[in-house]
């Protein structure tokens, strides 16, 4: 099912298949989750969460696919997801993407400002953007079709045990409800959840428990 586990600062993971590499790896010492991934047609790479420890990232992106990164994606402003940022930035040219509602926030210029059914290209995949109002503004997670499976990589909008933290009950509404509606409603049971930190699940796994995270508001 494409579930994994990883530790900081270890080894990364392979979640993707033949057709779109996809490494996960932990980052820093909050267990952020990075995620690289490669095109094996045309070698393009995109890094999703530039969240610490810049050096290894751009090791990373040096091994695999054409050695260049295309393009990096910043799930939500939170400096905890984007440490390095600047730095790999610096070192590879990369495009710039985030959400628009958090662009502003972020250490350096952001070439495309993401909104709610956009696409992301890498390579020959498409890559859908899917808006996750609560934690942030403008948190955003992209739906990931492999070929073998689908993948979401939520940021810190969704959580094995439930969604991410949210200061108001309105936040929390809103969360949950783009959760349900955008995610659950649509994608099937089978969907791997990897988030911005921690551990994997999958939307089945998860499904059961949406009245109860809903009854309890976080």
């Amino acid at each position: 099912m494409g579930l994994a586990h990883v530790e900081p600062h270890g080894d990364g993971v392979e979640v993707g298949d033949d057709g779109l590499a996809v490494l996960k790896v932990s980052v820093s010492d909050m267990d952020n989750n990075a995620y690289l991934l490669t095109d094996a047609a045309t070698g393009t790479q995109l890094l999703v969460d530039a969240a610490d420890s810049a050096p290894r990232l751009l090791r990373l992106v040096a091994e695999r696919g054409d050695g260049r990164l295309s393009a990096v994606l910043t799930t939500h402003r939170h400096a905890d997801h984007h440490r390095a940022l600047a730095e790999v930035v610096a070192a590879t040219g990369a495009t710039v993407l985030a959400g628009a509602a958090d662009a502003d926030a972020l250490p350096v210029p952001v070439d495309v400002r993401l909104r709610h059914g956009d696409t992301v290209r890498v390579g020959e995949h498409v890559l859908d953007v899917v808006a996750l109002r609560g934690h942030t503004p403008g948190s955003v997670a992209l739906v990931v079709r492999t070929g073998a499976r689908t993948l979401l990589l939520t940021g810190d909008s969704l959580f094995p045990g439930g969604v991410g933290k949210t200061t108001s009950p309105a936040d929390f509404t809103s969360l949950l409800d783009d959760v349900e509606q955008r995610l659950f409603a649509v994608l099937p049971d089978e969907t791997v959840v990897h988030p911005g930190h921690g551990d994997s699940t999958t939307l089945g796994a998860e499904r059961p428990h949406l009245p109860a995270w809903r009854a309890r508001g976080w």
